[in-house]
């Protein structure tokens, strides 16, 4: 098991900080008030509340899963989770839906909302070909062009980026759940 240094006073040991920190996503041992997000420059605002103002309530659950060991047909965090029993999981607990229990399944389910690759934001459920079926692995988008998944045996739950040739060439579409306004579910969804 792999041992983690002790946290600072500044916020690093903060388990969202670590993991951008762990995914490059910002310097090690920046502290919340003073990091930027990679790409801007406005150090007026904390990296916590870029990250929270732009992510929805879901992608914040399904962070709280990383490094959950690999399980197939896992459904829980107790246990491990395969990719379609983490979004599965994260979606029924963080607002309430119940997604069908395979990653196929979930890409075909009536009521989600087709994507393009371009039109992704966080909270999307992201498709890809890994084992020479069509939407035979599914995570969810987090923003930045990364999405977090349950991925193999012998893996755990992490981040990954979908502009790595890898994925790329497996990307095969994007789904959204159409109550999700924002960062807000709307409690009267459309027929």
């Amino acid at each position: 098991m792999a041992s983690h240094a002790a946290p600072d006073a500044g916020g690093a040991g903060d388990p969202v900080m670590r993991l951008l920190e762990q995914r490059g996503l910002l310097p090690v041992n920046s502290t919340p008030s003073t990091a930027t997000l990679p790409g801007t420059d406005s150090p007026d605002k904390s990296l916590l509340g870029q990250v929270r103002s732009t992510a929805s309530d879901l992608v914040v659950s399904a962070m709280n899963f990383i490094g959950v060991r690999y399980r197939r047909g896992g459904n829980d965090a107790s246990e491990g989770f395969d990719c379609s029993g983490f979004t599965r999981h994260v979606f029924e607990n963080s607002i309430g839906l119940v997604l069908p229990r395979r990653a196929e399944e979930q890409a075909k389910a009536p009521g989600l909302l087709k994507i393009n690759a371009s039109d992704l934001r966080p909270g999307d459920l992201v498709f890809f070909n890994t084992l020479r079926a069509t939407f035979s692995h599914v995570g969810i988008y987090i923003g930045d062009g990364k999405f977090i998944h349950a991925p193999r045996t012998g893996s755990e739950v992490r981040i990954e980026d979908m502009r790595e040739s890898y994925w790329v060439k497996r990307f095969t579409g994007a789904r959204r759940v159409p109550q999700i306004n924002g960062n807000e579910l709307n409690n009267n969804p459309a027929p």
